[in-house]
């Protein structure tokens, strides 16, 4: 279908509609093409992505190996099903993440995106303590951090705590038992020190351990950083003491590494930075590159067996979507992780994380910057209205939609949450263009009327 730039630009506002956008006010921004970490709009426009098109990107765009990768598999299948059916290329994946996954996770179940394998993950813990050896039914509650998110349909919903997403659809939730966020910048009244604040936390949870332990079918981690709530960094510590609480009250434990997995901490799995072995691992975004829908759930033989028996015992996990495991998504994903471990590049993130740390607090400079925090290629700059008390700016003044949106006009694209300005770049970012998206923030924030 032939059409003109602005007939393209008339439909989009016409009959797409955007997620997370508020369409009353959309402005188009229509990418035709993509190199490296470099996107390119239907006007020529060469826009760096500061946010690895939400979080996913990992080797950067048409990287050599992935292109090919998908190109081999296209000529041999485009999709098979996951239901009674196997393919080399999901199989051959399974096998790499049983190779990868920390522990004994070796089991994996695949969904298409981030959400669905939360969906799954918490429909096998709930159904395990229903036909496990020894059943525990009466486990029919789920632990979850304030300020969580763990994707938009209805189950991660429940679990997720972003009241500004979800408060809306509150009445088709289940229950869930919830703590605080375990936050490193807004520490609670009673600590001083980052330190003191994650043994309060870990207090906090060991009482609701305590008061509803037999009940939990399992507790729900964003490990080391809560990314929706806006790049929330966690105490250090507090992931492998959630651990222990998880094994010494008989529950399980559901690791949502979907945006700090793959890389990203530094580490392949940011369980990995305390030790952890988690009896759900879910993974997605980047598990394909930031090419195309995939995502997982590595469990445990504990878990898996729990699943197995005669047909007429009905214990199979009911459950699965049209797409997952698509061949060409996993052929994707075989590559993405075949060049980490041929490059290293994992190992090169802890390099990276100074040299953003380096450019990004250099906006300590300006006043309405009151944090400034990184955990590997994940990065915050958290705009407040008083730096001395921590004070935000009012959500609906926009402060970090109007940064970022001057910070396109320098060619760089970022995508705030609140008042916080995201910064999650492809792994394969230089130096050069960490400076050039914290100069962006900078100008972003000069050019920004703050009265």
């Amino acid at each position: 279908m032939e059409c003109s730039r602005d007939q393209l630009r008339e439909w989009d506002r016409r009959h797409y509609w955007h997620a997370f956008t508020q369409m009353a006010e959309y402005d188009p921004l229509i990418i035709e093409r993509a190199d490296g970490v470099w996107l390119t709009d239907i006007d020529g426009r060469r826009i760096l992505d500061g946010v690895s098109s939400m979080w996913c990107n990992v080797l950067g765009h048409r990287h050599p190996a992935i292109d090919d990768a998908i190109r081999r598999q296209l000529q041999q299948v485009a999709h098979v099903t996951s239901l009674g059916m196997g393919h080399p290329a999901p199989i051959r994946l399974a096998r790499r993440l049983a190779e990868l996954a920390p522990g004994d996770l070796e089991k994996v179940f695949y969904a298409s995106d981030g959400a669905c394998a939360m969906e799954a993950a918490l429909k096998m813990a709930f159904q395990y303590w229903r036909q496990c050896e020894v059943p525990e039914p009466g486990r029919d509650l789920f632990l979850a951090l304030g300020h969580a998110y763990h994707g938009d349909t209805l189950g991660s919903v429940s679990v997720g705590g972003v009241a500004r997403f979800h408060a809306m659809f509150d009445p088709l939730l289940f229950d869930v038992v919830r703590g605080p966020c375990p936050d490193s910048y807004r520490l609670p009244a009673a600590t001083a020190t980052v330190e003191e604040a994650g043994q309060y936390y870990l207090g906090r949870y060991e009482r609701l351990f305590e008061q509803y332990g037999d009940r939990l079918a399992a507790v729900v981690v964003e490990p080391l950083v809560q990314g929706a709530a806006g790049m929330v960094m966690h105490p250090p510590g507090f992931l492998a003491g959630m651990r222990e609480l998880a094994t010494r009250f008989g529950t399980l434990l559901i690791a949502d590494e979907i945006a700090v997995g793959m890389g990203r901490t530094g580490r392949l799995w940011a369980c990995q930075w305390e030790d952890v072995v988690p009896d759900f691992l879910v993974v997605g975004k980047g598990i394909s590159g930031g090419y195309l829908p995939l995502s997982a759930v590595v469990t445990s033989p504990r878990i898996w067996d729990a699943f197995l028996g005669d047909y007429a015992d009905s214990k199979s996990f009911f459950h699965g979507h049209t797409y997952g495991g698509n061949p060409l998504a996993c052929a994707a994903a075989l590559a993405t992780l075949a060049e980490l471990e041929r490059t290293r590049l994992v190992e090169h993130v802890a390099e990276a994380e100074r040299t953003l740390r380096q450019a990004l607090e250099s906006l300590y400079q300006l006043p309405q910057v009151g944090d400034v925090r990184c955990r590997g290629m994940i990065a915050a700059v958290e705009l407040v209205a008083d730096r001395a008390t921590r004070q935000p700016f009012p959500w609906e003044e926009a402060r970090g939609h109007q940064v970022c949106r001057a910070a396109l006009a320098q060619g760089v694209w970022l995508r705030p949450l609140g008042n916080v300005i995201v910064v999650v770049p492809p792994l394969v970012a230089t130096e050069e263009h960490l400076h050039r998206i914290a100069d962006a923030i900078r100008v972003g924030i000069l050019s920004t009327d703050w009265e």
